[in-house]
């Protein structure tokens, strides 16, 4: 039988930024919010996530006794600021389908259990935060994100991956509680572009950055476009605000290149997202962030067309008269309109009214809107 210690031994030669154990009973209080935010989750249970089943472990793994949580460190190596203007951290080496990173140490991990005759489980849907407050591993920001004790300088650059295993182990002591300092004014929940952040420790996703890159419906909504800023996929703006992060931050010019990401950044500028095709989108883009399937790329399209326009860089106003006459979505037509007209400038408004004329429904709309908003740009 494996010892507590030899568990933490082989986890943390395996490369994980630290280790720490709970029981395995039910998440109830987790349960129990979900419950009275419900709304807030429909989308999920729509996806077929089943939040609230995964707050049960017994469900997930028969005789499920322990939860290791091993934490993965996604911010070790410095990005290329190109892609961390547009892209969340921990997206940018995600390894989910391409497996030659994190994925190989989990691997790794879970194979030294089974060869020890122990059984395991990494659910998706088990609340993998709260089972790393409660192995010990840190404490929670008001941004609902979670901060490493031992780690990344008490930084939240963190993934807690929660194994369940049937063999019992001795706990750690539970951390569950927010760690943000007295001195701190909800920096985090002020800076929220979009409103996501309701109080500490309450979020309403729907609102969020990073879900409306991914998972929002249509085009995105006229009075959010602003706001989401230059983000693509993803968000980190509560992350680089907080006071939390400012040591892990500080030490990020010192860092070295992450490899395969700057070998990945030409494939993912602006322009190339915003003209790509499905096979372009399967072969460079999919691999490293997949929540769009290969017919959503529109969204892709669209979101680059909006952190086009709130870049103001009327270098991209050629790229973007080019997406709003011959893009074939219209949403993509559309959010391209408005780009030009949150440039500004007599390049982008020669642009839009020389498409004036001949555009109709919701692209003349927007066309109109962004010349009659946008005057003094222009």
């Amino acid at each position: 039988m494996l010892t507590r210690e030899s568990v933490i031994e082989k986890a943390m030669a395996l490369g994980f930024a630290d280790v720490g154990i709970c029981d395995a009973s039910p998440f109830d209080e987790h349960r129990m919010i979900l419950e009275e935010r419900r709304n807030y989750y429909d989308w999920a249970y729509k996806l077929g996530i089943d939040l609230s089943t995964g707050t049960d472990p017994s469900t997930i793994l028969e005789g499920a006794k322990s939860i290791i949580v091993v934490l993965g460190h996604y911010f070790d190596r410095g990005f290329p600021r190109e892609m961390e203007n547009h892209f969340g951290r921990c997206y940018l080496d995600d390894d989910r389908l391409t497996k030659d990173g994190l994925s190989r140490k989990i691997k790794a991990f879970r194979s030294f259990l089974r060869d020890a005759g122990i059984q395991t489980k990494i659910p998706f849907h088990l609340p993998h935060r709260v089972a790393a407050a409660r192995a010990g591993l840190g404490t929670f920001g008001k941004n609902c994100l979670f901060y490493a004790d031992r780690a990344v300088a008490g930084g939240s650059w963190t993934l807690p991956i929660a194994v369940i295993v049937d063999a019992p182990f001795e706990q750690d002591t539970p951390t569950i509680s927010v760690g943000c300092p007295d001195w701190c004014r909800n920096a985090c929940i002020a800076a929220c572009p979009t409103g996501a952040l309701k109080g500490p420790q309450k979020i309403d996703p729907r609102r969020c950055i990073s879900y409306l890159t991914y998972f929002g419906e249509g085009i995105t909504p006229e009075d959010l476009r602003e706001p989401m800023g230059l983000w693509v996929y993803g968000c980190d703006h509560c992350q680089n605000v907080c006071p939390r992060n400012r040591a892990w931050l500080a030490r990020s010019g010192s860092l070295p290149v992450n490899e395969k990401v700057a070998a990945m950044a030409p494939s993912f500028s602006l322009p190339a997202l915003l003209h790509m095709d499905v096979a372009y989108y399967e072969a460079h883009i999919q691999p490293h962030m997949f929540y769009m399937p290969s017919s959503d790329i529109w969204r892709w399209r669209m979101n680059a067309a909006r952190a086009m326009g709130n870049s103001l860089d009327g270098a991209y106003v050629p790229e973007l008269e080019k997406a709003m006459v011959g893009d074939g979505d219209e949403r993509v037509r559309q959010m391209s309109a408005w780009a030009l007209g949150r440039i500004g400038g007599r390049d982008a408004k020669k642009a839009l009214e020389k498409h004036l004329a001949e555009s109709t429904g919701a692209l003349r709309n927007e066309i109109e809107t962004a010349l009659s908003k946008n005057n003094r740009h222009f």
